[in-house]
């Protein structure tokens, strides 16, 4: 007898990030920032005092007590995980059932379609305006109309780095007939934030992450807050020992420097403005489109992507090429700089 694999895993190529080495990486959407001496401090007395032969706390106890002061939020509301991947996939394979309607809004993180496939779920997408905007009135008409359980979104948006308002968000959760996921990884850098409205609502679970303005990405770990009935769903679901002692020390600490996240959000913020001038400056040169961000990378379109991503790989940059867009994650000043001359030198080079 021969073992098959089912149709569902048969045919799936894995995740293949670029491994290469690379002067300047800005591919992935991670901070520039690492933590000062202080705070490397704080992070190495925790890690030390970690119990490296007992299991770790299974609901992360001081984790999201951290997270949640940081927020201004009550910690019943909070579930850690090993990455806001972990709780797309509890969300999918359990908050569902094989043969539900999951629906997104493309462009959109891929992760949603793929989490959703393995759920056994039918996707369908809600396709942006040519703006890549969403339209509440129409997001929800197309929902309901598609009986969709699910309702999966970033916000602001990975990746067109755009967002929508919170006064939209709170329209379409009201007016649903399913689970609205909002996924809210880059919202330190915009305003609208939902994240206090949960216990408002009886569908909603709200996503946010360390990997991003927190500046954690090598510890992978997620959030998902909810009001207490879901909440008790999600910690149910999961497994016991989902986040590492170590992931959960380091990012308590990390959580609980307020000053020094509240630079890091500066200090990116800052850095994104500084960048966006400099793209525009060339938009305007060449005619490509830069979108708004609300995030913490850019979102262009060039004439021709392909020959933009390779001149710049030939050059030791690595940004994301998405199709006809190319997404570029915000640096520090010098990688910012040689970004910039980078892509002078293609113009010039007249490779339009």
């Amino acid at each position: 007898m021969s073992y098959n694999l089912n149709d569902k895993i048969k045919n799936l190529v894995s995740y293949t990030p670029d491994t290469n080495k690379y002067r300047i990486r800005l591919d992935a959407n991670e901070s520039f920032i690492t933590p000062d001496i202080e705070v490397w401090q704080q992070i190495i007395n925790a890690v030390n005092s970690v119990a490296i032969n007992r299991y770790p706390d299974p609901l992360a106890t001081d984790l999201c007590q951290a997270f949640a002061d940081y927020y201004g939020i009550i910690s019943d509301n909070v579930t850690a995980a090993n990455g806001s991947d972990e709780l797309l996939f509890i969300i999918s394979c359990c908050f569902a059932n094989s043969g539900d309607v999951i629906m997104n809004a493309a462009p959109d993180f891929s992760m949603y379609d793929f989490y959703a496939h393995l759920a056994e779920c039918k996707v369908i997408s809600y396709k942006k305006s040519c703006d890549l905007e969403i339209n509440a009135d129409d997001i929800i008409k197309q929902c309901n109309a598609n009986n969709a359980k699910i309702l999966i979104f970033s916000n602001p948006c990975n990746p067109t780095s755009q967002g929508i308002s919170a006064s939209d968000m709170i329209k379409i959760i009201d007016n649903v007939d399913a689970l609205v996921v909002a996924d809210e990884a880059y919202m330190d850098f915009d305003d609208n934030s939902i994240l206090k409205s949960v216990n408002q609502f009886d569908n909603l679970i709200v996503l946010r992450t360390c990997s991003k303005m927190i500046g954690l990405a090598a510890a992978r770990v997620g959030f998902a807050v909810a009001n207490k009935k879901i909440t008790s769903a999600i910690r149910a679901c999961k497994s016991p020992y989902n986040v590492n002692s170590f992931s959960q020390a380091i990012a308590t600490t990390v959580l609980k420097n307020k000053a020094y996240l509240d630079s890091c959000k500066s200090k990116i913020i800052e850095a994104r403005n500084s960048l966006t001038d400099s793209i525009k400056l060339i938009c305007e040169e060449t005619g490509w489109t830069l979108y708004p961000t609300k995030a913490n990378f850019l979102f262009v379109k060039p004439d021709n992507s392909e020959s933009v991503f390779e001149f710049l790989k030939n050059e030791g940059i690595l940004i994301r090429n998405m199709g006809a867009y190319l997404r570029i994650t915000v640096g520090n000043d010098q990688e910012n700089t040689e970004l910039i001359e980078a892509l002078k030198r293609f113009i010039a080079g007249g490779a339009l």
